[in-house]
């Protein structure tokens, strides 16, 4: 099965559920890396929509999956309006992303231009945390994180972790304090697992959303060259 350019797409989650994809896959002939591209905690935004196209230009087959699929349809919140969010943010468990993450795989393992043994996540915010248990569930082959807040919650799974983790953090970020990260590494030290730590001390949380106040051309401009070069060395 091969699937068009740009399309939302749903499909079955194992609890009976069904989820929206965002789908973004090169055109034409061949077979292609994919990765999963997982949300802010404002929804399926335009800002990660414009990720999975991105890494459509790139050569990349792109999903992103609707993670709040089980309260709400499509939901989409401005950067400012937090409170819209709130009950499908909190209504999220590990169990339900886990299965989630799993359909999306399926997904992509179903299609006749996906290379079935190369696929990687990436994630921001809530979805950098969601990265990081993408990492640990499936077989990601490399996992990036962008200052995916809750990840320290999450650090039992770090010796489940099957491909390499690049981390992106604001040194300005008052919600992910050093502390935190520093759980986060020391897990993954002890786990012996493979990962970069990038730390940029001029950029604030969400700093490569050019639809945040937070927003940080340079900062977003390097980590993506560096986000692009890890994927490719990672195949």
């Amino acid at each position: 099965m091969n699937i068009t350019n740009h399309e939302f797409n749903t499909v079955p989650v194992a609890d009976g559920s069904e989820m929206g994809l965002y789908v973004a896959f090169p055109e034409g002939q061949g077979s292609f890396p994919a990765i999963i591209v997982l949300q802010e905690g404002f929804g399926l935004t335009r800002h990660i929509r414009n990720i999975a196209e991105r890494l459509c230009n790139e050569g990349y087959a792109a999903i992103a999956p609707e993670l709040y699929h089980r309260s709400g349809h499509r939901v989409e919140a401005s950067y400012d309006d937090f409170p819209k969010v709130m009950e499908h943010f909190n209504a999220i468990t590990k169990e339900g992303l886990t299965a989630d993450l799993e359909a999306a795989y399926q997904f992509l393992q179903q299609q006749d231009n996906v290379i079935g043994d190369k696929i990687g996540s990436i994630g921001f915010c809530l979805g950098g945390r969601v990265s990081f248990l993408a990492n640990s569930v499936l077989p990601m082959v490399a996992a990036i994180s962008y200052y995916g807040g809750g990840i320290d919650q999450l650090i039992d799974e770090a010796p489940n972790l099957h491909g390499a983790h690049l981390f992106y953090w604001g040194g300005l970020d008052l919600h992910i304090t050093s502390d935190k990260i520093d759980v986060v590494v020391n897990a993954l030290k002890n786990a012996g697992k493979d990962y970069t730590n990038v730390v940029i001390s001029y950029a604030d949380h969400g700093f490569n959303c050019d639809d945040r106040s937070s927003y940080h051309p340079l900062a977003a401009k390097e980590a993506w060259a560096h986000s692009l070069s890890f994927l490719e060395t990672s195949w």
